[in-house]
């Protein structure tokens, strides 16, 4: 667990985030923000064609979009991205359980807050709270050139 406590809700509005997602992957894809919290950050996805994979279920892809959306996302808002550059630059992620239609929530945790990088653990759930995916994700913050 991060030794900083931070509330990402005092950084930002979910209306602001959201607006983020205009002429993006999680436009297309139906990501919404749902959630700002103490060093956390929540969204959903709906499970439908544009995110299955041919055989009709949740594409492991998708869910890394989603799990890379929140913690990006996350770490853009601790880091300030409006000076410094935010990029993931790396994201393993380990599919539990099959879903074919619904929505999945995604709950991306900081758990490690540094000057220059984030790792963000990331939980995607269906909607009996069933894992569905687990993922972490390793954040680059470096100083934009003036």
């Amino acid at each position: 667990m991060s030794k900083k406590q931070i509330n990402l809700a005092s950084i930002a509005t979910l209306d602001q985030i959201n607006a983020m997602n205009k002429n993006t992957i999680m436009e297309q894809i139906g990501i919404v923000y749902t959630e700002l919290g103490a060093n956390y950050i929540c969204g959903t996805m709906p499970v439908n064609a544009k995110t299955h994979q041919p055989m009709g279920l949740l594409h492991g892809g998708a869910s890394c979009v989603l799990a890379e959306s929140l913690g990006s996302m996350g770490s853009a808002l601790l880091a300030d991205s409006r000076v410094n550059n935010i990029t993931g630059i790396e994201i393993n992620a380990n599919h539990i359980r099959g879903k074919r239609e619904g929505t999945v929530t995604g709950k991306a945790t900081i758990i490690h807050y540094g000057r220059t990088t984030h790792l963000w653990q990331i939980e995607i759930t269906d909607e009996g709270n069933n894992l569905v995916c687990i993922s972490r994700l390793t954040v680059l913050v470096v100083p934009k050139q003036q």
